[in-house]
């Protein structure tokens, strides 16, 4: 996910604390992200085991998420084989450069959505000129200017965001010796995502195909989105792991994709925004628990 600068300093959660690593199926573990007063997200990380090490699927935001990432690899005594990530949202890769110089024989892996987007002109380089107004301006707190910092340092790196492996189609490929229904949008949260279907255990990695508390719109296109949902469900999964919240089940992601659907619907149609985002919440009320932001961030993108 990749908020606006002045959407983030609305967000509120406890203070740090990194959930522990936990194993959702035989060889699938999961370091679910969060949210941190007046900063950005972290992107869920998933790890599987491999015959070469472990596949790392997606590195979070911040230094305490690649921190947690990294003393896992250490503790268990296997290497970092292979990075997918996602999409290119920095939520999602900007623990790339850390991972790759404890592991530098890690490859990333994922489509050339992120090349256009920190080209000169990119949506990256251009947001890069709001970022050094803002820490120009010394109106923000501290912990803001640490996220802008952080921005920005990410960007200063950004060849760790490009694909050593290039994913330009959707695939059966081998990823550090495991094996993976790889699979790739065509527009969606951006305009090339990756989402990857272990056959083994049943397991989907969708990054932000689905977010909670409410889908992000910043990058997307709504209705191929919607088509991407289509196709995670025609996949026989047993559990799904989103790019923002908990694991879930198939009745779970279901849930989710019928009140995206009806999200959509009411906000092309004359309802006020309120509605639509109250709907919203109340549709997502059981797998929302512990989230109240949900109506105002839907809110926020229907306005």
């Amino acid at each position: 996910m990749l908020l606006p600068l002045l959407l983030i300093a609305q967000l509120a959660s406890q203070s740090p604390v990194v959930p522990p690593i936990r194993e959702v199926a035989p060889g699938v573990h999961v370091q679910q992200g969060g949210f941190e007063p007046e900063r950005g997200p972290d992107g869920n990380t998933v790890i599987f085991d491999a015959p070469q090490g472990s596949v790392v699927v997606d590195t979070g935001r911040h230094a305490w998420h690649s921190d947690a990432i990294l003393a896992y690899a250490r503790e268990r005594r296997r290497p970092i084989a292979g990075i997918v990530n996602t999409h290119w949202h920095l939520d999602h890769s900007s623990g790339n450069g850390r991972l790759k110089a404890a592991y530098p024989e890690a490859r990333v892996y994922t489509t050339s959505a992120v090349d256009r987007v920190i080209a000169p002109g990119g949506f990256l380089v251009r947001n890069m000129d709001d970022a050094r107004t803002m820490l120009a301006g010394g109106e923000i707190s501290p912990v803001q200017r640490e996220e802008v910092q952080i921005f920005l340092s990410t960007m200063a790196a950004s060849d760790v965001l490009r694909p050593d492996v290039l994913i330009d189609r959707s695939q059966r490929m081998r990823i550090g010796g495991r094996r993976f229904d790889v699979r790739v949008t065509n527009g969606a949260v951006t305009d090339a995502d990756v989402w990857l279907y272990d056959r083994r255990t049943r397991t989907a990695v969708i990054g932000d195909l689905v977010t909670f508390p409410a889908p992000f719109f910043e990058t997307a296109c709504p209705q191929r989105w919607r088509e991407a949902l289509d196709e995670v469900w025609a996949t026989p999964f047993q559990t799904v792991i989103p790019g923002h919240g908990a694991p879930m089940t198939r009745a779970g992601f279901d849930a989710w994709r019928s009140a995206y659907g009806a999200f959509i619907d009411c906000v092309v149609s004359d309802a006020e925004a309120s509605a639509c985002a109250r709907a919203w919440a109340e549709a997502m009320a059981p797998l929302n628990a512990g989230q109240p932001q949900g109506a105002g961030m839907a809110t926020y993108y229907v306005d």
